[in-house]
């Protein structure tokens, strides 16, 4: 299980470490989307975004905790 992590006697929810590597990764993915050519086919481009934020979010929780 994930654990709070506690800077100067303050505790912060481990999502302030995995979301900005989950907002990395969908940055990346929406590059990679955009210079193949791929992107066009998206009919939803913001919502597909939060999708792909979502997914590499639980994927990266799921990896990284207990």
């Amino acid at each position: 299980m994930l654990h709070e992590i506690s800077i100067g006697g303050m505790l912060f929810s481990p999502l302030l470490v995995l979301a900005p590597l989950a907002f990395l990764l969908t940055a990346a993915t929406r590059l990679v989307l955009h210079h193949s050519g791929l992107r066009r086919y998206i009919w939803r481009e913001a919502w597909f975004d939060v999708a792909v934020f979502v997914c590499y979010l639980a994927a990266i929780v799921y990896l990284f905790g207990d």
